[in-house]
C-alpha cells in the first residue's frame, strides 16, 4: 500500500501543481482569466484525484485479490491525498521561492485593483486594502502559508476518497476478469 500512496500521491500533486501554476502564469502574461478561475483550479484537482480511482482499483486487483473493504480502500485514498498535499505544498514553496515571492503581491492588488473597477467607495476601498495588507503580513509567515496552501487541495482529496472507498468496496465495480474473489482485507 506504501508504494501505491508514494507513486500515485506524487503523481496527483506533480500534475495538479503544474497545471495550476502554469495557469497563473499563462493569466498573468495576458492571458484568459479563465485560467485563474476557482472552477478551472477544482476541475484540475477533480482530474489529478482521479488517481485514487486508478490505484485503488489496482491494489484491490492486484494485491487483495478483487476485494476491499471501505476502510481499506479509504486509507489508500487518504494516503494518495496526504501525500498529493505534500507535494503540492513543496512545489508551490519552491515556486514562490524561485518569483521571490511575489505572488501574494499581485494577488492582493489584483483584488484591490477589482475594487477600485467596481466603484467601490473611499471607506470600502480602504477596507479592502486593509484586508489585503493583514492577508500579506499573514502570508508571509511560513507556520500560516504552509496549512493554507495545504488546505486549498486536500478536502478535495478527502471527497474524492470517500467516493472512490464507497464505490470500490463493491467488489463488481470495475472488476477485473482477471481477479479473484477472496477476504476483503
Amino acid at each position: 500500500m506504501k508504494k501505491i500512496i508514494l507513486v500515485y500521491g506524487s503523481i496527483t500533486g506533480a500534475v495538479i501543481i503544474s497545471s495550476m501554476t502554469l495557469g497563473i502564469y499563462a493569466a498573468q502574461s495576458g492571458g484568459s482569466s479563465f485560467f485563474a478561475s476557482k472552477a478551472l483550479g477544482y476541475s484540475i484537482m477533480l482530474i489529478g484525484f482521479s488517481m485514487i480511482f486508478v490505484a485503488t482499483k489496482k491494489y484491490r486487483d492486484e494485491e487483495l485479490g478483487g476485494i476491499i473493504k471501505f476502510k481499506t480502500a479509504l486509507k489508500v485514498g487518504l494516503g494518495i491525498s496526504l501525500m498529493a498535499g505534500i507535494v503540492y505544498v513543496i512545489v508551490w514553496e519552491i515556486n514562490l521561492y524561485l518569483t521571490d515571492y511575489a505572488f501574494i503581491g499581485e494577488y492582493t492588488n489584483s483584488i484591490i485593483e477589482k475594487a477600485r473597477e467596481s466603484g467601490a467607495t473611499a471607506e470600502e476601498l480602504q477596507a479592502t486594502i486593509d484586508r489585503m495588507n493583514q492577508m500579506t503580513e499573514q502570508y508571509e509567515k511560513v507556520w500560516y502559508r504552509l496549512p493554507i496552501t495545504f488546505t486549498e487541495i486536500f478536502p478535495v482529496g478527502l471527497l474524492v476518497s470517500l467516493v472512490s472507498a464507497a464505490l470500490f468496496k463493491n467488489p463488481d465495480f470495475l472488476a477485473s476478469k482477471s481477479s479473484e474473489n477472496s477476504t476483503p482485507v
